[in-house]
């Protein structure tokens, strides 16, 4: 094992008993690696698809309980070096999941992370109905700590039959992102799928996109 995969396997609860190091950077780059290489296999996959539903599909592979399901057939909680009275959770092991990857990224390249998301995430569909663009922007949130999102309507216009709304979704106090529908709650979901790609960085666009 590399020093880099044990740090990823080392979670921020051990670390501070022993001084090790944790795998909180790594998290950081292995949630960008996942997102593009999973971006990039469904963009492939499903060529009729359009961006919204590009985004809901990505959304529920990448979501927590997937990522926990994961790493467990990798056998990463049997591995995860925890602080005394610790218990894995799944938050932990979609964190080592996604530090794993990033560990592999650097020692190998993005092959072997391409690879490895496909037999650990791709191969394996989400279980049930994917949750729409507002749920899982307000899971992300959720996971980072934060309060939900707000959406605002920022413009309505059209005669009654061939209405447009404009609305913007607001996470903490600051506007994320704008999205457009002919109804409002098409708007709402424009926005959250617009903002959780800009929250999890698969786009670097943000604001206005």
């Amino acid at each position: 094992m590399t020093d880099r995969m044990e740090t990823a396997l080392t979670h921020s609860s051990y670390a501070n008993e022993t001084g090790a190091g944790h795998n909180e950077r790594l998290e950081f780059l292995g949630d960008a690696i996942l997102g593009f290489i999973t971006a990039e296999a469904l963009y492939t996959e499903n060529l009729e698809m359009q961006e919204g539903g590009l985004t809901k599909l990505r959304a529920g592979y990448v979501c927590e309980k997937n990522l926990a399901s994961a790493a467990r057939r990798l056998g990463l909680g049997e591995r995860l070096r925890l602080g005394r009275g610790e218990t894995v959770r799944d938050s932990m092991l979609a964190d080592a999941f996604e530090a794993v990857l990033a560990a592999a990224y650097l020692d190998g390249g993005m092959e072997p992370c391409r690879e490895m998301v496909k037999s650990a995430v791709l191969d394996h569909p989400p279980a049930g109905p994917v949750r729409d663009e507002k749920s899982c922007l307000q899971e992300a949130l959720q996971g980072q700590g934060r309060p939900a999102p707000e959406y605002r309507t920022v413009r309505e216009s059209g005669p009654d039959h061939k209405k447009e709304f404009i609305v913007e979704a607001v996470i903490d106090g600051r506007s994320m992102a704008r999205g457009t529908g002919k109804t409002k709650k098409a708007a709402e979901m424009d926005a959250a799928g617009k903002a959780l790609d800009y929250l999890t960085g698969n786009n670097g666009k943000g604001y206005g996109r």
